[in-house]
């Protein structure tokens, strides 16, 4: 539902909205490591800070997921969200294809399927349009490399989610800092925007943390189907609500797509069921005997 309130406040141009995002992120997400007791404190942020290569690969998820955001909410301001919402529909094919190059991690014949046709479905657009839908493309590939390298980030979501904000502050407050003095700062211009740009923290930290805390305790299969519930939000926002044109070719392209995403899906349901299955089956492990007898 995020392309609501983005198009809610509309008047403030992109890259302000990201500066907000920025740091009412970084607020957020302070106060709730400091109440919440499963984040680890901030005992644990101090513990990321002394560490150079930890910082480093979070100063770069930090920068992913700053421009993930700044073309999405600029999409938005296009009136091109249909394709931004084509980039998530993508994204975890594009995750797949990615673990298969950087990870070394084999594709099963039904992935593969799946991959080849959402490629399709790309080059479709591509020969349809003239041109590359890079917005779709950002989007996925952006979302797609910060979370291959998150996975290689030992550190829990609030926490790192915090880093990042931080180390990407600096470059927020200068931008803010710079917009108020030549004049043209959105925020503090009336109470409708000085209302709602403090929400983009708990718009940006709220789901993203509900989303890691969910994937430890969901079956991989169900996360990968709740992920295209917000892509598919989109679709019909970008359709029924913004009335975003949408004609056969443009649906031919998100067919292929689809398709892919059921192949997919398929697969991942039925490797899921197939591990429960060999788990069932196996023989419970017995339990060590310790050296007093119990």
């Amino acid at each position: 539902m995020a392309p609501l309130y983005f198009r809610a406040i509309g008047s403030v141009p992109p890259f302000e909205i990201v500066a907000h995002r920025v740091l009412w992120s970084a607020l957020f997400l302070a106060a709730l490591i400091a109440l919440l007791p499963f984040t680890g404190g901030f005992a644990r942020v101090r513990s990321v800070l002394v560490q150079p290569k930890l910082l480093g690969l979070l100063a770069i998820t930090a920068l992913l997921t700053s421009s993930n955001w700044l073309v999405f909410i600029w999409a938005v301001d296009a009136e091109r969200l249909l394709e931004a919402s084509l980039g998530y529909f993508i994204n975890p094919l594009v995750s797949v294809a990615l673990g298969a190059i950087f990870l070394g991690e084999r594709l099963r014949p039904l992935q593969a399927a799946a991959v080849a046709i959402a490629f399709a479905g790309v080059g479709w657009r591509v020969w349809q349009l003239g041109n590359l839908p890079w917005i779709a493309l950002f989007l996925a590939g952006t979302f797609g490399l910060y979370g291959l390298l998150r996975k290689r980030a030992p550190i829990e979501a609030a926490s790192g989610l915090f880093i990042e904000t931080l180390l990407v502050a600096p470059l927020a407050i200068g931008w803010l800092a710079w917009l108020a003095y030549r004049g043209d700062l959105g925020f503090g211009g009336g109470a409708h925007t000085d209302w709602l740009l403090p929400l983009s923290g708990i718009i940006t930290a709220v789901p993203l943390m509900l989303f890691a805390i969910g994937a430890r305790r969901l079956p991989l299969a169900t996360v990968g189907f709740l992920q295209y519930l917000a892509p598919s939000l989109n679709f019909i926002i970008a359709i029924w609500l913004f009335r975003e044109p949408f004609d056969a070719a443009q649906f031919i392209g998100f067919l292929l797509i689809w398709a892919a995403l059921a192949i997919y899906s398929a697969d991942m349901l039925r490797a899921s069921r197939s591990r429960g299955t060999a788990s069932a089956g196996k023989p419970p492990a017995e339990t060590p005997v310790r050296s007093d007898g119990r």
